[in-house]
């Protein structure tokens, strides 16, 4: 059985899906005006486990995870730059799949796209001023908090908690303090579409709960996101969405994981602490990247630091290390072990499922288990690939060094061990010791084994 926990009761709860046969997820994803930050890419990566694991234990899985393509930040950003935001999203929508592909994150099954889905978000707009759930006001169409009753239940805060923490701009029209805007009106040269209050552009918040609704219908099973996003975003999401339908449930689970801090500090341009995908990924592979992310429980903060991707990278070379014993292939595709599995199936633990896997590694570099002990190599990757790990030739792997640094290539290290070895089969023991050492002072590993020399840079 799987457990997770539940923002919205803030318990640990069985999952009960709503169709069995159909399993339906949704995950706000980013709002494209830049490359992806660490903070984006955590939720992916979490979110990317657990589709995963949805994958193993149900027949099919529907993961919708969308991407905002208008918004004032994007508007923002395309006239600096003197282009449109036609340019700038299909630019920064490119390199956010290029990254995350790099973290070996699954593309999701549906990726809606805002702009796309105007004529839905107009049309639930409409159903919510019908039913008295908003109104209009000098081109504005705004959401009336207080005609819903339990406004708030998802982040618990209070009535003045709810005003203050509110990103709304003070306004003369709006009715009450906590009202937010549906649709707002568009300048001659902003971006806009036309509507029966004018031509303008949606809220944030309408753009999920319109996507949500034409891929998963309007109650679907989980609903996730990082916590920053509880309120106001997916609080105003639940509140437009019941609204809108009468008062069904928008999702019966909600998933929220923790905040990332570098450095033990938020991560900020001006503390020189801020980190996209695409600078790290010019610094460690992607998977040492991917592994740093789910190294702590998704719903605890995680502290990333420089030193903690390069811990997260020698990990792997061990792991890695282990799969040159006992070969990388052929691999017969299998679902983990119950030892490993219930650890993710207890609300996610990726960190217990990391330290089955060292476990694992652990014992094959002890034992010395020998190349062809297939059962030790497919409990290996099955585990790891249920983490989004391991899919690299080891050979390929510690071939990897950073952008743009200099040194040796494969073909002259290859040509080295070459000389080594004969001059080894010469008993010139002292020449082969020297290019051993050479080779160690440009960062490259010697490793001797049973079927020859293996390197890696270190």
């Amino acid at each position: 059985m799987l457990y997770i926990h539940n923002t919205l009761t803030r318990k640990k709860e069985e999952f009960e899906p709503i169709d069995a046969a159909d399993v339906r997820m949704y995950v706000c994803g980013p709002t494209v005006y830049d490359f992806a930050h660490l903070g984006n890419a955590r939720p992916i990566v979490v979110f990317d486990v657990l589709y995963r694991l949805l994958q193993r234990l149900y027949p099919r899985v529907t993961y919708v995870r969308n991407i905002t393509d208008i918004e004032d930040k994007i508007m923002d950003r395309a006239r600096e730059n003197g282009e449109t935001i036609e340019s700038l999203t299909a630019r920064t929508t490119q390199a956010f799949h290029d990254d995350m592909a790099a973290l070996n994150a699954l593309p999701p099954t549906v990726e809606p796209r805002a702009t796309q889905y105007i004529g839905d978000m107009v049309a639930m707009i409409e159903k919510l001023v019908a039913k008295g759930h908003a109104y209009v006001a000098e081109g504005h169409v705004l959401f009336n908090v207080p005609s819903m009753g339990n406004y708030g239940e998802l982040s618990r805060r209070s009535r003045d908690e709810l005003v203050a923490g509110a990103r709304v701009d003070v306004a003369p029209y709006k009715k009450d303090a906590a009202d937010f805007v549906l649709w707002k009106p568009s300048a001659p040269e902003q971006d806009g579409w036309d509507s029966p209050w004018g031509r303008g552009r949606p809220g944030w918040h309408i753009e999920c709960s319109a996507m949500a609704e034409k891929n998963l219908g309007a109650t679907f099973d989980i609903h996730g996101g990082g916590l920053d996003l509880i309120f106001p975003h997916h609080e105003n999401e639940i509140a437009q969405s019941r609204c809108a339908h009468d008062g069904a449930v928008l999702a019966n689970y909600w998933m929220h994981n923790g905040f990332l801090t570098v450095n033990n500090d938020k991560m900020s341009k001006s503390l020189k602490n801020f980190f996209t995908v695409r600078e790290l990924l010019a610094h460690a592979p992607g998977e040492a990247l991917r592994l740093a992310l789910l190294s702590g429980h998704y719903r605890s903060p995680l502290d990333f630091s420089i030193e903690a991707l390069q811990a997260a990278k020698a990990k792997l070379d061990r792991w890695y290390g282990a799969l040159r014993v006992v070969a990388y292939e052929p691999y017969v595709d299998c679902n983990p072990p119950s030892s490993f599995e219930g650890a993710l199936l207890d609300d996610m633990n990726t960190s217990l499922a990391i330290s089955h896997i060292d476990k694992l590694v652990n014992n094959i570099h002890a034992k010395r288990i020998t190349e062809g002990d297939d059962a030790a190599k497919n409990e290996l990757l099955s585990c790891a690939r249920a983490l989004g790990l391991l899919y690299q030739n080891p050979e390929e792997w510690f071939k990897w060094k950073p952008a743009g640094q200099s040194g040796l290539s494969d073909e002259e290290i290859n040509a080295q061990i070459a000389a080594r070895l004969a001059a080894r089969q010469a008993k010139n023991y002292a020449e082969s010791d020297r290019i051993r050492d050479a080779l160690a002072a440009q960062g490259v590993i010697l490793e001797d084994g049973p079927a020859g020399t293996t390197w890696r840079r270190g």
